[in-house]
């Protein structure tokens, strides 16, 4: 034990000696272990942030939409409209289908939008059903939700979502207030609370919800609508439940086999599971740049060992001459190249922390600390510290203290 201690305080004193070359070396580790941690907690912070997305959009939620809709990564965009799709197929998947718990009809269509001399040229107006806030997990803040006598006597009722709230009427309350969508005066009811963005971007904050019926007589005058939200009874039952509303439309819609689709049925497990293989595109491109910041490191160690090996030849020689042994020599360098591998380490996970929170923060992430990734950081830094100084050691110890004293 006295050896190693020994050993240890020789090997400080040779790096404190060498304090540039040291702190070049030290960097190099450095910022293998910085991007390591910064990626290992980002990826867990977007990961958390989806699901929060998710729950943010309603539980265990599956939507059918009308027409062909493609994903591209996390966002889905229509490629072709369809008008077959009925409040009559929400029905008919309601008493169908034992997995759906809840079932919401809704219609969506922009339109403008006037409070006395505030004008909003196009905001998204949607037609829904009284479940519709269940469904969607849409809370109400001030006033009440469209009810089933709103839906029935299709009252021209709103509920506004915060933003739109704010952009109509500023700092005055719009309870009770009457405002314009397209022609049709609409007594305000209820403001929702905030949600922000949804998985695909769109601000949720901002759009108008009426009661369906009035949403398909008075606006449109059609029969059809966008979409039916369907809530499953558990989180297992959603993958089954989406081929059921698949085979059910399709006999309700009388397409034959071989034929395409005039609907599409999405479930955000699967969006979370493309918007994750983006991620994970990432981390690996990520760990790849922390795996060569790593090796760019323990080349530095490498070089900079072999350099004091050289310049330390007399030194070496007159301990081996006074009785040190080649282990202990071995020790030392394994010493000194661990201890710039790891103070490297030590400082890039600080230093990988205090930037993943900052980041998190700047993009409204949830700010998470990932200990499989802090281990294997350090881990990798210290592996690239004792395998940068193997060979230098064994340099180290061919040394011949004969031949030093002769010099």
């Amino acid at each position: 034990m006295k050896r190693s201690f020994l050993n240890l305080k020789i090997a400080l004193g040779a790096l404190g000696n060498y304090r540039l070359r040291t702190a070049l070396a030290v960097l190099g580790v450095f910022f293998g272990t910085l991007s390591l941690v910064i990626v290992g907690n980002l990826s867990d912070s977007l990961s958390l942030k989806t699901l929060q997305e998710i729950d943010n959009l309603g539980k265990n939620l599956v939507i059918v939409f009308s027409g062909h809709f493609h994903q591209r990564g996390p966002r889905t965009s229509l490629t072709s409209r369809s008008t077959t799709l009925t409040r009559e197929d929400g029905t008919a998947i309601a008493a169908s289908l034992s997995a759906a718990a809840l079932v919401s009809p809704a219609g969506m269509k922009a339109f403008p939008i006037r409070y006395r001399n505030s004008v909003l040229k196009a905001i998204a107006v949607n037609g829904v059903t009284p479940n519709f806030a269940e469904v969607r997990n849409f809370e109400i803040a001030e006033g009440s939700s469209i009810t089933a006598d709103d839906e029935n006597n299709q009252r021209k009722v709103a509920v506004l979502g915060p933003t739109t709230a704010e952009k109509l009427f500023g700092n005055e309350n719009p309870l009770g207030k009457t405002i314009l969508i397209w022609r049709v005066p609409c007594r305000v009811i209820g403001i929702t609370t905030a949600k922000g963005s949804d998985i695909a971007g769109n601000d949720q904050d901002n759009q108008v919800f009426i009661p369906l019926k009035t949403f398909m007589r008075t606006f449109t005058n059609q029969e059809y609508i966008n979409s039916i939200y369907v809530q499953a009874v558990s989180d297992h039952a959603i993958s089954s439940l989406q081929q059921d509303i698949a085979t059910l439309l399709r006999m309700r819609h009388r397409i034959k086999e071989g034929l395409k689709d005039d609907f599409t049925v999405v479930d955000l497990k699967d969006v979370n599971s493309l918007k994750n293989d983006a991620m994970g595109m990432i981390t690996i491109l990520g760990r790849t740049a922390a795996a060569a910041s790593f090796l760019i490191g323990a080349l530095g160690i490498l070089s900079i060992m072999i350099l004091i090996v050289n310049e330390r030849r007399i030194e070496i020689g007159i301990r081996r001459a006074v009785g040190a042994r080649k282990r202990d020599i071995v020790l030392q360098f394994l010493l000194e190249s661990s201890f710039i591998s790891v103070t490297g380490g030590l400082i890039g996970i600080f230093a990988g922390i205090l930037a993943s929170i900052g980041i998190a923060g700047i993009l409204s992430y949830p700010a998470t600390i990932s200990l499989p990734g802090m281990i294997l950081s350090f881990a990798a830094s210290a592996l690239a510290g004792i395998v940068a100084g193997i060979y230098p050691s064994l340099k180290a110890i061919q040394i011949n203290p004969v031949d030093i004293i002769r010099s």
